[in-house]
């Protein structure tokens, strides 16, 4: 890997926020070391993660009152044709002033000076499970498609890191794939040799560097053989399951990936029940143990962020409790910084 994402502790977060003050929520993002661009589902369902990736797609079925997102076999055969003649315009996978409120704006900011920046979209197999067709049919399972949509999304992730990299050449892509969690659950009609090959595809046509975001616990084996430059979980969660998985760690950060610990959380009840030595020792425990097994300290420090461990949009004091979760992650930082990088 040819990765130009920084690590040795900075901050970033995930892109989902609470926030309905558009600037507010802006300069959250920018608090933090290698900001980005905020989706704001609670402003506005265009910016619902979903919502965002389908904008152009063929065959979607949006409906912005009832607040639902569909898929219709039919319209999409009406529409292949003119989404596959616009398939070298960016402006067709990139993200409009509709559906985001920041996106435009952040690109107008001066961002040279960070150490990095980035963006995200939601990935094609989350996509795929969660967008039903008229047969209540996730369009994952319908092999005419998957491949479109395969490249599509492949194609929206690029055009963005096109646009992120005029603003700071260090800028790098998250994919967001909630769903790769329960793609080795026992799901009839599409398993994880499928969606391998699938992801091996998909990422072959996303410019570097990139990575996965996600939750939730999947097969961690299979994520970090994949050919990521950056993987960014909730460690706050899974922290003893990622532990166990040393082996493929240490060949990830061989490869000079990068993984971003989600460690804060930002539910309002997990967050009341920790403070700063809490969430460090939770951390560091699991630090210990990959160090005890062979990983390097230095070099894994070298490629490691710290960000809040998940998005929160239901809290019932809407954005408070994430901005202090975001305050503590780059307390943190700061306080692990003086102790492991000299």
């Amino acid at each position: 890997m040819d990765s130009k994402i920084p690590g040795n502790l900075l901050t970033t977060a995930m892109a989902v926020m609470p926030h309905t003050d558009v600037d507010r929520a802006l300069e959250m993002a920018l608090s933090l070391d290698v900001p980005f661009w905020p989706q704001l589902p609670n402003y506005s369902y265009y910016e619902d993660m979903y919502v965002q990736a389908a904008e152009h797609f063929p065959g979607i079925v949006l409906d912005t009152e009832k607040r639902t997102l569909r898929f219709s076999a039919e319209k999409f055969a009406e529409e292949l044709e003119a989404a596959l003649e616009h398939f070298d315009d960016p402006a067709m996978f990139d993200v409009s002033e509709t559906y985001s409120a920041v996106y435009h704006r952040f690109l107008e900011l001066n961002l040279s000076d960070r150490p990095a920046i980035r963006g995200q979209l939601e990935g094609p197999i989350s996509f795929g499970f969660n967008i039903l067709d008229q047969d209540e049919r996730p369009i994952l399972f319908d092999d005419t498609v998957r491949p479109f949509m395969l490249d599509f999304m492949a194609r929206r992730l690029n055009v963005q890191l096109a646009r992120l990299k005029k603003r700071n050449p260090n800028a790098f892509m998250f994919v967001d794939e909630p769903g790769l969690q329960f793609l080795f659950s026992a799901m009839a009609g599409y398993g994880d040799l499928k969606a391998k090959g699938d992801l091996d595809q998909f990422f072959a046509k996303v410019d570097r560097p990139r990575g996965i975001h996600l939750c939730g616990n999947p097969d961690w084996d299979f994520l970090l053989n994949l050919d990521l430059d950056v993987l960014s979980l909730d460690v706050y969660t899974n922290a003893e399951i990622f532990a166990s998985y040393a082996k493929s760690i240490n060949k990830f950060l061989d490869r000079d990936g990068v993984i971003v610990w989600g460690i804060v959380p930002t539910g309002i009840e997990t967050f009341q029940k920790e403070n700063l030595p809490s969430i460090l020792s939770r951390l560091e425990n699991v630090w210990q143990v990959l160090w005890g097994k062979g990983i390097d300290r230095d070099l894994m420090i070298a490629r490691s962020m710290l960000s809040p461990a998940t998005c929160c949009l239901v809290n019932p004091d809407k954005e408070r409790t994430v901005e202090r979760a975001f305050a503590a992650v780059k307390r943190m930082a700061v306080q692990l910084r003086d102790q492991y990088i000299t």
